[in-house]
């Protein structure tokens, strides 16, 4: 019976969303429904200021028009994608449009999301997206790579905590040698664990381990 990844909105504050739409009503609404359920997001209606923005701050998810001003928003998917962040990248279809979906899927995108949007299935589908700490790219020569999420969404902070707990330092020493309680220590620790999908100790080890 396989375990059950539990997803914690409380980490919601910490992640960004970015939405790349030429319509500022799309933006504004989903901007709206996103920040609704605690996450940070920003928009932009071209590409120049999405890859722009990008190059500043990675996003935890992105969200793109199938056309954003004269980029193809497929093309926005792959610059995305060749990241190798594991960023998960919705696409946004103003009409139906199947030949497109497939082809987006095939490139790595979490999912297509046809106009209207239907809020509830589109949160959900961010929730699951964000659960998972390993995505496939897209198809190069008949083989998908893998991303793995988490690593680089880790703070300065969090970085040192793993790295003591990989050097199988207790809360207490840790807390210790960087000069703060082991609550604090457990805070991280715990955090660092949610970023990187693991359950408990032992899978933090294997993770950190075969990465």
């Amino acid at each position: 019976m396989s375990e059950q990844v539990y997803y914690h909105s409380f980490l919601n504050r910490d992640r960004l969303i970015h939405i790349a739409d030429p319509d500022p009503a799309t933006c504004e609404a989903l901007s709206v429904l996103f920040r609704l359920e605690g996450f940070q997001t920003i928009f932009s209606l071209d590409a120049s200021h999405f890859l722009a923005s990008l190059e500043r701050r990675r996003a935890d998810v992105v969200v793109t028009n199938l056309q954003v001003g004269n980029e193809n928003g497929l093309n926005l998917l792959a610059r995305v994608k060749a990241m190798r962040t594991g960023t998960p990248v919705f696409i946004l279809c103003d009409t139906p449009q199947v030949e497109v979906a497939v082809a987006a899927m095939k490139a790595g995108a979490s999912d297509v999301i046809t106009k209207p949007i239907d809020s509830e299935y589109f949160l959900q589908s961010v929730r699951d997206a964000l659960r998972r700490d390993i995505h496939l790219g897209a198809m190069i020569g008949g083989r998908r790579p893998v991303e793995v999420r988490g690593f680089s969404q880790l703070t300065p902070r969090e970085r040192e905590v793993l790295q003591l707990i990989t050097n199988g330092q207790s809360n207490k020493e840790a807390g210790r040698e960087l000069g703060i309680s082991p609550r604090t220590i457990e805070v991280h620790r715990a955090r660092v664990m949610e970023k990187l999908g693991a359950r408990n100790t032992a899978d933090l080890m294997r993770i950190v381990l075969t990465t």
